[in-house]
């Protein structure tokens, strides 16, 4: 007989699937980012820096304030354990996991080897990057455009040499070798990737098969398009034939979740046999929108309630909740979420607007300005200020003001001043 979830326990099992059963540590190490990675699978990778990059929050979210220089020793400055690819967007993934990807580094390579495509009309371009890769070690794209030949030719531009490596990273023989900043270090894979790592051969319905069991177990309970999109897993079939042998292994057990249907049918769904349903989830935290837990908008409406778009090229008039608002998870509901912006010269996190969601209930507002006052301190801000824009907005300054120990105040959004 198949087993029934209730939604509440759908949720429970996901987010502790996703490591926020475990309490926050005392001081964060390396070996808890490690812990927070195994459960995760890939940390993904954002450029946006109004509050913090994408990819510092989803520690932050699980392990509470830490030093981001730890994130940037582990990821950036080397590729000891982990390494850039395309796992889902742009994402850190052990360096391990190299070979898994060597399937999507050759659907690349197909696609692009047609006579009209891109990389066959610029092979002297690729070969050029290639050799200065070759010869000169990891490098900056910058580092590049500096040796650029003088006499270019109506080959050269410096447009294409970016290509060239973004297509070259996507093919697998180019590798991140870490950041400066935020600037990629592009070098050969054979300079990145350890010999006996990027030797390996995985099949392609093996590779898959391994990314569907690992999103399994990252998901703690999914339909199977929840457990395609966690690696982006076109190749429908392979999913299908995958989801089948871990059901028959005893690996993925069925499921029926009471709420997720779609035109008036129940969604199949799977549960890891791993997976905990806990009594309770006693965690809060501010989310990025690239977070795990919410990354996948249909999932997100499904599970939380939480119909998710990011407004950031939406004009500034017609945004409805702000420029880039982050979810906000209570126990085991998302019930808020907040646009916020670090106004580092006046030593300030600024809540640009900030509003209720479906699942909010009375009281939320404690927790959720506990973990604004975090996120200030994680930033090393001395103080808040919350504008009047969103139905959220006056009940968290006045928990805020509360809490004390931090200075609290008002500014005034400039969409108030045209009405919402």
């Amino acid at each position: 007989m198949t087993e029934t979830l209730s939604p509440a326990q759908a949720r429970r099992i996901a987010l502790a699937a996703q490591g926020f059963t475990r309490s926050r540590p005392a001081s964060v190490t390396a070996r808890h980012v490690h812990r927070v990675m195994e459960r995760m699978g890939v940390l993904q990778i954002d450029s946006v820096n109004v509050f913090a990059r994408s990819h510092y929050l989803p520690l932050f979210s699980r392990l509470g304030s830490y030093d981001p220089a730890l994130l940037d020793r582990i990821f950036l400055a080397r590729t000891t354990h982990y390494v850039e690819y395309l796992a889902h967007e742009a994402t850190f993934i052990p360096i391990t996991d190299w070979p898994l990807w060597r399937f999507r580094m050759e659907d690349f390579r197909r696609r692009w080897s047609a006579e009209d495509s891109w990389m066959s009309s610029n092979e002297r371009t690729l070969r050029w990057v290639h050799d200065e890769l070759r010869a000169r070690g990891p490098l900056r794209p910058a580092d590049i455009r500096a040796d650029a030949p003088r006499e270019r030719g109506t080959w050269w531009d410096w447009d294409e040499v970016k290509l060239a490596l973004e297509h070259m990273w996507r093919t697998g023989d180019v590798a991140v070798s870490g950041r400066r900043g935020f600037e990629r270090t592009y070098a050969l894979a054979e300079h990145v990737i350890p010999d006996g790592i990027r030797s390996r051969e995985i099949p392609r319905d093996e590779a898959i098969h391994e990314l569907v069991r690992r999103a399994a177990r990252s998901s703690g309970v999914a339909t199977q398009a929840d457990l395609a999109d966690y690696y982006r897993l076109r190749d429908r079939r392979a999913v299908t034939a995958a989801i089948a042998d871990l059901v028959d292994a005893g690996e993925l057990v069925p499921v029926s979740v009471r709420g997720w249907e779609r035109a008036g049918r129940p969604l199949p769904a799977w549960r890891h046999r791993e997976a905990v349903l806990p009594r309770r989830v006693d965690a809060a935290a501010v989310l990025t929108p690239f977070d795990p837990v919410v990354w996948f908008r249909d999932r997100a409406l499904r599970i939380f309630e939480l119909d998710y778009r990011i407004e950031i090229y939406v004009p500034a008039a017609r945004r409805r909740y702000g420029y880039y608002s982050l979810p906000v998870l209570v126990g085991d509901r998302i019930v808020a979420r907040v646009d916020l912006k670090a106004d580092r010269a006046a030593s300030t996190l600024r809540v640009q607007s900030a509003w209720w969601e479906p699942q909010a209930r009375v009281g939320d507002a404690d927790a959720v300005a506990v973990e604004l006052a975090l996120a200030a301190s994680w930033q090393g801000l001395a103080g808040v200020s919350v504008s009047g824009w969103g139905d959220a907005a006056d009940a968290l300054h006045a928990a805020l003001n509360a809490l004390g120990g931090a200075v609290v105040g008002r500014h005034v959004h400039p969409r108030e001043s045209i009405g919402t």
